[in-house]
């Protein structure tokens, strides 16, 4: 395109022939830098307006907003970039191509390097995110408070790139050589756990385990003083495997985990067992909480276990589908939880209605699906098609089990489906998604009321054994006003106690 570059990664400005462009003042680089950071794609008036003045804006504020933008145009003419800033109802719009901006050649080089990655060139993806870190010069915006968001956004980043490079690094061996990198992301974000958790394992492999120790220690110090919570699972996991000298800590990870993007860079052998995969932040666990107690619904949880523990001809997907209330989540949590180990490169949960009951687009839950897995933010492209083909692509060959609650329909469910056979889907709807079964094969489990004495079961471990015993037709008439919904059950139940 043109020898000039705009940098934003550190202090706003404008390079060309080694020299620096002159801009104009706060104003203008707040625009350009709001602007870059949604490069090729559409930012309105009002956005530009919070970049400038964040709360507080004067009433001409859309006047000045042109005239920035007017000199912007002026400053970039002398470079061949005066061009690239077109107007675009509602506001303006940036074209630019990935070496013409720091930001975009971040994104592009991490990108590639999740290629790399995925083909197995841990070597060349190593070096994609060196050249990637190498962009940045600074804390971002420290001088234009109206993208303080943005500077999170850009610092976070940073950071996703340190530690996806960090596991890279320790899955080739290169302990001590991202010790010092680790040390100040620790230093500077203390409570940033997966960071934590790398700089304790490249300290152990280095042979320097009281140091390993010492650091989990101060992460459990800061977590409680300053937000009261014992550290998470996987570092109290890794601690216990460091406090034991664990096999599996003296090596780097294997394949698998470097494939699923795993916090400590230590994949499970053939020996793990849920414990030594519990480590891996890259593998999700989004399950909630299942309901319990639990009562009946043995036959639908062998139907379960057919459709989603099969051979790999079978089609994977199997729906769920009844009344509200019926207890259609409450069936599938428990089957999952029963069968987590069946998947040992994941479970990802997705709610597919928000709270006022409206369907969640099928981009917004592909995006929380690929944070999940370990894709940076600033990787996951905008386009639908892509990003179902990047989560296609990330979930290939693992087994995992998807959990897709209250599906609204099927065009909702169809770009959530994964690829490959390995990976199994549970979706819940109180509709049939006939479309599913017939054009995807999907198994369907209709849900009806409990059964008579599931009702009763479920009171006695609600009540206790004793009060059923004791008050059978007290427990009868609750059972039949529940007309076998589990929910009006608990209800029932509830009041009782």
């Amino acid at each position: 395109m043109t020898g000039a570059e705009i940098r934003i990664m550190g202090p706003v400005r404008v390079l060309s022939g080694g020299s620096e462009v002159r801009l104009g003042g706060a104003r203008e680089k707040a625009v350009l830098a709001s602007l870059v950071l949604e490069a090729n794609r559409v930012v309105s008036v009002d956005r530009l307006i919070g970049a400038i003045w964040g709360g507080d804006a004067p009433s001409s504020a859309r006047n000045q907003v042109a005239i920035c933008v007017s000199r912007l145009r002026r400053a970039l003419r002398g470079v061949g970039l005066d061009t690239a800033v077109t107007t675009a109802s509602p506001g303006y719009l940036m074209r630019l191509e990935d070496d013409a901006a720091d930001w975009l050649r971040f994104g592009s080089l991490t990108g590639r390097a999740a290629a790399k990655t995925t083909a197995g060139d841990k070597l060349a993806a190593v070096a994609l995110m060196r050249e990637a870190l190498q962009l940045w010069e600074g804390m971002p915006f420290d001088d234009l408070p109206g993208l303080r968001i943005e500077a999170h956004r850009l610092h976070e980043a940073r950071l996703d790139a340190i530690e996806t490079c960090a596991e890279l690094e320790l899955d080739l061996g290169r302990h001590e050589r991202v010790v010092a990198d680790l040390s100040a992301v620790v230093a500077d974000q203390p409570l940033r756990e997966r960071a934590r958790a790398q700089l304790m394992l490249a300290q152990y492999r280095a042979g320097r385990r009281a140091d390993a120790l010492r650091t989990y220690q101060d992460a459990r110090r800061v977590l409680v003083e300053q937000i009261g919570l014992e550290p998470g699972p996987h570092l109290r996991e890794l601690h216990e495997r460091i406090l034991r000298d664990a096999p599996t800590l003296a090596r780097p990870g294997i394949e698998a985990a470097s494939r699923t993007g795993n916090a400590t860079g230590v994949g499970p052998s053939a020996r793990s067992g849920p414990a030594e995969r519990a480590d891996r932040a890259g593998v999700p666990s989004q399950l909630p909480r299942r309901p319990v107690p639990f009562a009946g619904r043995r036959d639908e949880l062998g139907e379960l276990d057919d459709a989603l523990c099969g051979s790999e001809e079978t089609a994977g997907t199997i729906v769920v589908s009844g009344p509200a209330d019926v207890g259609k989540t409450a069936l599938s949590l428990t089957w999952a939880h029963q069968r987590a180990g069946r998947f040992p490169d994941g479970q990802l949960f997705a709610t597919l209605r928000d709270d006022q009951g409206r369907p969640v687009a099928a981009g917004t839950v592909l995006e929380r699906s690929l944070r999940a897995m370990g894709i940076a933010e600033h990787a996951i492209p905008a386009d639908l098609q892509e990003r179902i083909a990047l989560y296609r692509s990330t979930v290939a060959r693992r087994r995992m089990l998807v959990v897709l609650d209250d599906a609204a329909c099927e065009s909702q469910v169809l770009p959530l489906l994964p690829g490959c056979s390995g990976t199994r889907v549970l979706v819940t709807s109180r509709e049939r998604l006939d479309e599913l079964v017939v054009r995807q094969g999907s198994a369907r489990l209709p849900l009806g009321p409990l059964q008579p004495g599931e009702s009763r079961e479920l009171l006695a471990l609600l009540l206790g054994r004793s009060w059923v015993d004791s008050s059978p037709h007290t427990a009868g008439r609750l059972a039949g006003m529940a007309g076998g919904n589990p929910l009006s059950l608990r209800r029932a139940a509830a009041g009782m106690s």
